[in-house]
């Protein structure tokens, strides 16, 4: 997973509105054979913007090679954790990476991931907001899994529930990264728990590959209704971005020169229009999804499409979206 830095560079868009402050509620960190995407990577994807903070979300990595498997993501955690207080620092600008952390711990272990939690809340300096554990997963062959093999309805299981349950019981947040079939599944999770805050990922994760590949008006459709039961739980809050990678389908890669802002947002549009209209504004965050989305669009691009959407939009909306969401969601302090 390793962008192209010649094929960004052939569109090249100065950031609109610069001034805008912006906290970035879902990016990376790793260090992979695939590439590597550490502090000095997102302080020069995110230089045109004010991003004033960013919330790490789990991605696997740095995970402890040594110890049981349930406490191996501790790693993951104290990494974050180290990069956060390299930023904290104030030598690398004043844009505060990871003020809060997402990590991930089994859910399927039911009760006992109590310890895990409590585990990463001591190592995280205060930082640790919530855990993500995946459940993206389709019967087809050529749809990509998560890597920890969730299975189907891994939402619906006893088991993960009983782990689930003890979220809230910690004052954290889950993360729901699926694929769209799923969302119903998390529709369900959100009514039956209904003190737990839950936190929708990548608009639900709209297939275009595979079998869902040229049926985008089909997909929408389906993806729509589940999207409108979704937001009565007023438990669920929706990230709106996080579709531009090749499982969207939406084939950006593939193109001579990247995409600008204005390409990317008449294919969006539809997307995140529909999602801001159902969960409201005070329910919704701009995502960047970086690096992952790095594949498709330049940082200054994409958060300039987010930019040109809401030019209509209200102040109060508008700083909610880009920034007053994620601070109230994830318990921030102003920067």
């Amino acid at each position: 997973m390793v962008s192209d830095p010649n094929w960004l560079a052939s569109t090249l868009e100065a950031a609109i509105e610069p001034e805008l402050p912006i906290i970035d509620p879902h990016h990376h960190l790793w260090d992979f054979s695939r590439g590597r995407y550490f502090l000095d990577e997102l302080l020069a994807d995110t230089a045109d913007h004010n991003v004033r903070q960013t919330i790490f979300i789990e991605c696997g990595a740095m995970y402890r090679a040594d110890g049981a498997n349930s406490m191996k993501p501790l790693g993951e955690t104290e990494f974050a954790a180290g990069i956060a207080a390299q930023s904290a620092s104030g030598r690398y600008g004043e844009m505060r990476v990871a003020t809060g952390i997402v990590g991930h711990a089994d859910l399927r272990l039911g009760s006992e991931v109590a310890a895990v939690l409590e585990a990463q809340i001591a190592l995280s300096s205060q930082r640790f907001r919530g855990i993500r554990h995946h459940a993206s997963w389709d019967a087809a062959d050529d749809v990509p899994s998560s890597r920890i093999e969730p299975g189907p309805s891994i939402l619906l299981d006893e088991q993960f529930r009983a782990g689930f349950a003890q979220l809230a019981k910690h004052n954290l947040t889950f993360e729901g990264w699926l694929y769209h079939p799923q969302i119903p599944e998390l529709t369900n999770l959100a009514r039956a728990y209904p003190e737990s805050t839950i936190i929708l990922n990548h608009l639900g994760g709209p297939l275009g590959v595979g079998p869902y590949a040229g049926r985008r008006d089909e997909v929408f459709a389906t993806w729509r209704k589940s999207i409108e039961e979704l937001a009565t739980c007023t438990n669920v809050v929706a990230k709106v971005g996080g579709i531009q990678m090749p499982i969207n389908g939406f084939g950006w890669g593939e193109r001579e020169t990247a995409p600008s802002s204005d390409d990317l947002l008449e294919a969006n549009r539809p997307w995140y229009e529909h999602t801001i209209e159902q969960f409201g504004p005070e329910r919704c965050m701009f995502e960047s999804n970086f690096p992952v989305d790095k594949l498709s669009c330049s940082y200054t691009v994409l958060w300039n499409q987010f930019k040109k959407l809401t030019v209509n939009f209200a102040a109060d909306e508008r700083a909610a979206m880009f920034h007053d969401t994620a601070l109230r969601m994830y318990r921030l302090e102003p920067v």
